[in-house]
């Protein structure tokens, strides 16, 4: 049984996780458990207010501790960096494309957006790099599963969204892309783009069982991204991205935190062996506290509790 949040991306994720486990035993009846999670419920206040990205995957969780289901399928940049007890990740299927997507139905590009132009974002990690760049524009929070937020910029509310291109992709409507950001302009956030599979720990007859969807690379990217991450917490109250490469023996890592208003912004790089991902993750942290990342985030937490925590998730 496959626990899963009940949007339509999140249940296109678990029915493909499912298709993949019927076409490998074919003798196993795989079925889905659809719930919905608080992070679903919760549209009128920013996450970091009422529990941060763990809302998402609390109640699969417990589905899957008290007996309901075996395994959940997550987004992993909606996962924390820090799993309860009992809990592992399994699995990590192959990366659908990481990039930031721009969305808007009259102008092709940040780049062509007006003055006063309002972009919505779930993403503080996507505010700070907006504001940074472009700050003649508004930058307004965007709460919903895909559907709502692209009926939000339908009715007009939005100039502009900003949205993960894989969601959109894999829910088969990849023309609303108008461009999609590349790296060096929106570095996208630790693990987006990449699915995973959690499960209880100790359950060694099933991570066999999923071994087959492991994607290595991915694997290796995802683990470099978020080692870095949880070097400075793994809140969803600052702004921070992580994007690796796998080249090969070769894994290539660039992270950056900043401030809100993207004034302050720190950012590094590190290249090594693919095969110690979490070494890479941890070089690239200690970069990054060498051009003060520290102070920045300490500055985000402060602004956090100053203005009620108006924090998104990054």
């Amino acid at each position: 049984m496959i626990a899963s949040r009940e949007s339509r991306l999140a249940m296109w994720q678990a029915e493909h996780v499912r298709d993949r486990l019927a076409a490998l035993y074919p003798q196993c009846v795989v079925e889905i458990l659809g719930m919905t999670t608080r992070g679903d419920q919760i549209l009128d206040r920013t996450l970091s207010k009422v529990g941060g990205k763990g809302l998402f995957v609390k109640e699969l969780e417990v589905a899957i501790a008290e007996g309901r289901a075996d395994l959940a399928v997550h987004s992993l940049k909606d996962v924390p960096m820090e799993l309860p007890d009992g809990f592992m990740l399994a699995a990590f299927l192959e990366r659908e494309d990481p990039r930031d997507a721009f969305v808007s139905n009259e102008y092709a590009s940040l780049e062509a957006l007006p003055a006063g132009a309002v972009v919505g974002t779930s993403s503080l990690r996507r505010q700070a790099l907006i504001a940074a760049r472009f700050p003649h524009l508004v930058i307004r929070p965007l709460r919903g599963n895909l559907d709502t937020r692209l009926g939000k910029l339908d009715r007009g509310e939005y100039a502009a969204i900003i949205l993960a291109a894989a969601g959109l992709k894999r829910l088969g409507v990849p023309e609303r892309i108008r461009m999609a950001l590349e790296p060096e302009h929106s570095l996208p956030a630790p693990g987006q783009g990449a699915m995973a599979i959690e499960i209880k720990s100790g359950r060694s007859d099933l991570a066999a069982l999923l071994a087959p969807l492991d994607h290595l690379a991915t694997a290796r990217a995802v683990q470099a991204e978020r080692t870095l991450s949880r070097a400075f917490g793994g809140s969803c109250q600052i702004p921070l991205a992580a994007f690796a490469i796998v080249d090969g023996d070769q894994l290539h890592l660039r992270a950056m935190v900043a401030t809100p208003d993207g004034v302050r912004v720190a950012s590094a790089e590190a290249r090594g062996p693919a095969d110690n991902p979490e070494a890479v993750g941890r070089q690239v942290a200690d970069a990054l506290r060498g051009q003060d990342a520290e102070t920045i985030l300490a500055i985000c937490k402060a602004e956090a509790a100053v203005e009620g925590s108006e924090l998104i998730v990054p």
